[in-house]
């Protein structure tokens, strides 16, 4: 649980957001990363670290270059939290449609 709060917690920042959107197109180096992005490399450095710290992206070195990539048991640890609150709303919902088809059905046997 706490890998899931350190990548919400990375998730809450809209530039690191922006920056996982990039990499979802594929492998790029911090210089490419900072281009459309009006703050310095290091800043986006920074960035970098906290989405790596919780396992959002990878980062290997390639000469002098960083070249980054999304990590996808990152993702998939998201996905798998997000899908167990949807099979629980989708259990809550189809109570719910019960307790409305039994209350239709009892308006029904009411009426003359």
């Amino acid at each position: 649980m706490t890998r899931l709060d350190a990548t919400f917690s990375a998730l809450a920042d809209p530039t690191r957001r922006a920056i996982l959107a990039r990499l979802a197109t594929g492998e790029v180096t911090v210089m490419e990363l900072a281009q459309p992005f009006a703050m310095t490399q290091p800043a986006i450095s920074r960035h970098l670290k906290v989405l790596e710290g919780a396992g959002l992206i990878v980062r290997r070195v390639d000469g002098t270059k960083r070249p980054c990539r999304l990590a996808p048991a990152g993702i998939d640890a998201v996905e798998q939290w997000l899908g167990m609150l949807r099979q629980t709303l989708t259990k809550n919902y189809e109570r719910l449609d019960g307790v409305l088809a039994a209350m239709s059905q009892e308006q029904g046997d009411k009426q003359p």
